[in-house]
């Protein structure tokens, strides 16, 4: 079953998450039309190969035009103006730059193997649950709500000011009409009666101008009351959901709807500012003692300025977080010398800022770090925010080509610190601005969470290990000597953040068993997930009991290992992975023999092995593990391959596959022969490949179990191999490396 097909079976609940990473940048109906060849294209290698992207990016548009052809002769009208549409952005939009549309879908796949883990995971995690509470749901409603009130109200004060202008026109118009008349002619009773009719217009026009200023006085404070409250909540909470995500955690959405009330409330208090420069225009044409105007006015104007600037200010923030497109999956970390991407974006659409707000980004602007390396950045530092290059309109403004470099110390050399201290120093990048709006200029300035700053890639691990914790821990957006006294985290809300590790890098979290197995790993006991905070330095620096390296360098390696050689297998479920020796043999002792599973190793970085279960002569169980296989070896063997190949020579010289079963009583082939290389045994001629004249070789991963462990391997024991087969494996091995692999193929782990 296709991905996608697995997609449209999630809960409505899911579905949702869904449709918030399909947009005009990459429509739905693309991905459901071509399904199949989206899936089994390579687009995250393409994400970092611009002529593989622009390949891909061809391909793509003459899918789309098949297509388009197919649906014309069903004269289906509506489709074929989406792909007429689709093939447009394919050809205008990423002509120029394959690799973002490449970037784009790999992103959507990605996220929807984790929606998917997420799906068959049987209880949300704390985190997880913080951010689908309905109390923050039916806030968002109420927000929406009263900003849609406040919208109405202000246009209801229009109308009430324009009955006001109507009022004073005509009372101005009869006013000038009595003073023309001659001396004589206003003492006339028809005069005195107008006279009174005139002061009872002017009662009604202080009694309009009062209610007028009470009616925008109210809009004032709702707005107030509504920022301070409510939209300040709601933007905090975008924020944080930002950070979770950056972690692994669900995609964040709700921006477009934060934008439509920024957007709304700038409006209406623009509505409002000209209402009272309206009233300053009848306050210059008609004033008189009591006047309520010049005495409000000028308060009401201060407030609805300062709303304005705090709106401003708040709706000025980084919409995607600086990243490398090298290392999608592991933002907020940069290489020096690398470029990296960062999105901003204006929450306020007014078509009046269209290209006039140009944005300036610099890093570590006024803040003191906590070592003495200091960076600049090179590229294109200063861009205008324009509503055209975003799909859904917003204002918003993308860099693309910033290079972060380090400047040399006064000392006349670069700083020079340990590994665990350079990825634990966090930089900020900021980004400032001006906006000049109808008689206002107002200074904005925002940054982007804390990033970490690396020179090595080697050092990645380690960088990403400092971003997880910080955004795992605290919300606070700019924290820079966080690491001065990093806090202890709570071990559920760390196992599921470690979960996500896998959900979104490898496309598949982990199970409750799992991460047990990982909890007890980082504790050394059996612990409740609740109540126990763990450290920073057990997480991340000091070493594994008896090891020599760290938890975070040995979980780091096998989500490696999984994402280059085992990923089919770990999507389907079938390695099990994170189960400790004692746990399988309580679980193997009582299946068939042959039964066998799949685990990583605990005593070697990046490594994958097999146990089955076997039963001696006397009924005795015994058990057998394969020496860990890491990335050196499956490099030249799949994995896949190396199950259905293996061969075990007992001691009676007879070569056999142990593994029959795959835990719990899963027929081996049927689990894995789908990602088998080739066919069992298949014999290659010598055109199929290889040099000419010489028959392709293949390797066989072989065994050898000894009745007596201590007993040295002897050239007896390679008897079983026939003489072809021997030569082929002395054509790529030394017969040193075959005797080292015949009599050593299990490890203690």
């Amino acid at each position: 079953m296709s991905q996608w097909s697995q997609v449209q079976q999630l809960e409505i609940k899911f579905l949702e998450q869904v449709e918030q990473f399909y947009d005009d940048n990459f429509p739905m109906e693309i991905r459901h039309l071509l399904a199949q060849w989206i899936e089994s294209q390579d687009w995250e290698a393409a994400a970092n190969n611009e002529a593989m992207a622009m390949i891909l990016l061809q391909n793509l548009v003459i899918q789309v035009d098949e297509q388009l052809d197919r649906v014309s002769q069903e004269k289906n009208l509506l489709l074929i103006h989406n792909l007429k549409r689709v093939r447009k952005l394919l050809q205008g939009k990423y002509h120029g730059n394959p690799m973002h549309i490449a970037v784009i879908i790999s992103n959507c796949l990605r996220e929807e193997r984790r929606i998917l883990a997420a799906a068959s995971m049987p209880v949300q995690g704390p985190l997880e649950k913080s951010l689908q509470n309905s109390v923050v749901s039916e806030r968002q409603r109420n927000v929406e709500h009263k900003v849609s009130a406040i919208k109405n109200s202000a246009q209801m004060t229009d109308q009430d000011v324009k009955y006001l202008e109507d009022l004073q026109e005509e009372f101005d118009f009869r006013y000038k009409t009595i003073q023309s008349l001659e001396q004589n002619d206003k003492n006339s009773a028809l005069i005195k009666q107008e006279m009174l009719a005139l002061q009872a217009m002017l009662n009604t026009l202080d009694y309009k101008r009062k209610e007028v200023l009470s009616k925008i006085g109210r809009v004032i404070h709702e707005i107030d009351m509504l920022m301070s409250n409510m939209l300040t909540e709601e933007l905090l909470d975008w924020k944080r959901r930002q950070q979770i995500a950056c972690i692994g955690g669900p995609l964040h959405g709700g921006l477009d709807q934060l934008q439509n009330c920024f957007t709304l409330l700038a409006e209406s208090l623009f509505q409002v500012r000209r209402q009272l420069e309206k009233l300053d225009e009848l306050l210059t044409r008609l004033t008189y003692d009591g006047d309520p105007i010049p005495v409000q006015r000028p308060q009401l104007l201060e407030k609805v300025n300062f709303l304005l600037y705090n709106l401003f200010r708040n709706s000025f923030v980084v919409e995607r977080q600086p990243c490398m497109p090298t290392h999608p999956q592991r933002p907020m970390v940069l290489k020096t010398l690398i470029q990296f991407t960062v999105k901003l974006r204006l929450l306020i659409k007014l078509p009046e800022l269209n290209y006039q707000i140009r944005v300036k980004a610099t890093i570590d602007k006024n803040v003191s770090t906590v070592s003495n390396r200091r960076f600049v950045l090179c590229g294109t530092h200063v861009k205008a925010m324009n509503m055209d290059e975003s799909a859904n309109g917003s204002l918003s403004v993308e860099f693309r080509h910033l290079q972060p470099k380090e400047m040399k110390t006064s000392a006349g050399s670069k700083g020079n610190e340990g590994p665990h201290m350079v990825t634990e120093e966090l930089h900020s990048i900021s980004f400032e601005t001006q906006v000049c709006l109808y008689g206002l200029t107002i200074n904005l300035e925002t940054s982007s969470l804390p990033v970490v700053m690396i020179s090595n890639v080697s050092q990645l691990p380690n960088a990403w290990a400092s971003i997880i914790w910080y955004n795992l821990s605290t919300n606070d957006p700019q924290n820079l000597s966080f690491f001065n006294n990093p806090p202890a985290a709570t071990l559920s809300q760390l196992l599921e953040v470690l979960s996500w590790q896998f959900s979104s890098y490898v496309g598949r979290g982990l199970n409750s068993e799992q991460l047990n197995m990982l909890a007890e790993k980082l504790t050394g006991q059996q612990v409740s997930y609740n109540d126990y905070q763990l450290s920073w330095a057990k997480f991340c620096k000091e070493h594994l009991p008896g090891k020599s390296f760290t938890f975070w360098v040995w979980l780091e390696a096998i989500l490696d290992l999984i994402k280059k050689h085992i990923l089919p297998l770990w999507i389907d479920g079938y390695v099990m992975g994170f189960v400790s020796k004692e746990k399988e043999r309580i679980l193997l002792k009582d299946k068939t023999p042959g039964t066998f599973l799949l685990r990583f190793s605990e005593s070697n970085l990046g490594g994958i092995t097999f146990t089955w279960v076997d039963q001696l002569e006397n009924g005795d169980v015994t058990f057998h593990s394969v020496e860990p296989y890491n990335k050196g070896r499956l490099a030249a063997l799949p994995f896949a391959d190396i199950l259905r190949d293996y061969k075990v020579i007992m001691a009676d010289n007879v070569p056999e596959n142990p593994l029959k079963y795959l835990y719990p009583d899963i027929p081996k082939d049927k689990a894995f022969g789908k990602h088998y290389s080739c066919q069992p045994n298949e014999v290659s001629k010598p055109s199929d490949g290889g040099v000419k004249g010489y028959v392709p070789s293949v390797f066989i991963p072989v065994s050898k179990i000894l009745n007596d462990s201590t007993e040295p391997p002897s050239p007896s024991d390679l008897l079983p191999m026939s003489p072809s087969v021997y030569a082929v494996l002395r054509e790529h091995l030394s017969p040193t490396a075959i005797e080292t692999a015949l009599s050593s193929p299990y490890s203690t782990d």
